[in-house]
């Protein structure tokens, strides 16, 4: 599993959800669910994103829109109209009074909104729970990202369009594999700009060596790498790889690679049914124990504290 296949391993395996929204003006909605990850895409209309901080962000047909949780924010008709309505937690929908609005505002398969024909249609993403090894991603990425049509041009949006209204045998399947590569191709795109400020191991993935040195890492984390090992399969010298590697990551290999494995050591400790021995195992490290001084020397606690979230 490399970096961007880690965005989306942990949301999607502990849940996420697609709607169409269809409104009518007037409307303003407060989103408090505090979920880390929210894509937007307006296919019919406008609509203003409105952050706690920040300024407000219009988007129309074509755009796209990804909002780092927890912090709320507005989604609305005008930048200015007040919230009527707040979602929150579990994507509960109430008044600002407290009263339940799922029902009223329930118009049919996967879509929600104040009326069937409004002028503008949104189509929302949300993705539940995020993980240690997407967040080394997302760290990079700004609380609000916008990205206009005009800048990037990507088929999946009317497709996902399409899709959404289906009701067939595996449908859910086809939309969470449609998000997937839709949140993928905008974080690309959102790197790919000019002047953006993407990790140093994400830029390091284009360089011939280096890059395929992290791609190896990252796809085989419990192999027993060393940086000679590592040298061979890239085919430059030890001294040349550390010293290319340092330079473009930041880090010396074998550093990135125990950072590496933590973080997935990590997402897998919130699995039920995962055991510290086995967790060791999938991540490269001969024992529990041997795992867990790892963990508490880099991250400062147990992974028995990390999974009961002390």
């Amino acid at each position: 599993m490399d970096a961007l296949a880690g965005l989306l391993d942990g949301p999607r395996a502990r849940g996420a959800f697609l709607l169409r929204m269809v409104m009518e003006p007037p409307w303003s909605v407060r989103i408090e669910d505090r979920a880390p990850l929210c894509l937007m895409c307006v296919t019919e209309g406008e609509a203003w994103i409105v952050p706690s901080s920040g300024e407000p962000v219009l988007l129309r047909p074509g755009d796209i829109a990804i909002a780092r949780g927890p912090e709320p924010y507005t989604v609305a008709d005008t930048a200015d109209r007040p919230p009527n309505a707040r979602i929150g937690p579990g994507g509960e929908c109430a008044t600002l009074s407290g009263e339940p609005l799922a029902e009223a505002l329930h118009l049919g398969l996967r879509t929600w909104g104040n009326a069937l024909d409004g002028g503008t249609t949104v189509l929302v993403g949300t993705y539940l729970m995020d993980g240690e090894v997407g967040r080394r991603l997302l760290d990079a990425l700004p609380s609000l990202l916008h990205l206009p049509a005009e800048l990037w041009r990507c088929p999946l949006m009317p497709y996902l369009d399409e899709e959404i209204a289906r009701d067939e045998p595996g449908q859910s399947v086809v939309l969470d594999r449609i998000l997937d590569l839709l949140l993928i191709a905008a974080v690309r795109a959102w790197f790919a700009r000019p002047g953006a400020e993407a990790p140093a191991w994400y830029r390091a993935m284009g360089d011939p060596v280096v890059g395929r040195a992290l791609r190896l890492l990252q796809n085989d984390p419990a192999h027993p790498w060393t940086v000679a090992s590592l040298a061979a399969k890239t085919g430059v010298s030890r001294a040349a790889l550390a010293r290319r590697f340092t330079e473009l990551v930041g880090e010396p290999p074998m550093t990135y690679l125990t950072g590496w494995r933590l973080a997935l050591a990590a997402d897998l400790l919130r699995e039920d049914d995962a055991t510290l021995e086995s967790v060791a195992r999938r991540v490269g490290y001969g024992s529990a124990f041997a795992l867990s001084a790892a963990f508490k020397r880099v991250r400062g606690l147990s992974p028995r504290d990390h999974r009961s979230g002390d």
